[in-house]
């Protein structure tokens, strides 16, 4: 509902999308964010939830088998999202 709303007031959003390396499927992320700023901080957490659950010491981490995190741009264009120490 308050997507809807947003976009009939033409407010832009930001969302999330998970991308599983193992079986090669993407899949939607719960959330919009009004700010790329909003959404790399979701992003962020996300990836902390996902080395919980899928822990770096058996998934490889990001460079490993460990899913991923993407940040949807307002015009559909994504970028995936890496914490610093991962970035190249």
């Amino acid at each position: 509902m308050i997507e809807t709303l947003l976009h009939h007031l033409n407010i832009p959003v930001w969302r999330l999308r998970g991308y599983d390396t193992f079986a090669g499927e993407w899949y939607p992320l719960d959330g919009i964010y009004l700010s790329e700023r909003a959404a790399l901080r979701a992003a962020h957490k996300r990836l902390k939830e996902l080395e919980r659950l899928q822990p770096s010491d058996t998934s490889g981490g990001q460079e490993g088998i460990q899913d991923q995190v993407y940040i949807v741009r307002p015009d559909g264009t994504m970028f995936r999202y890496l914490p610093p120490k991962n970035r190249s």
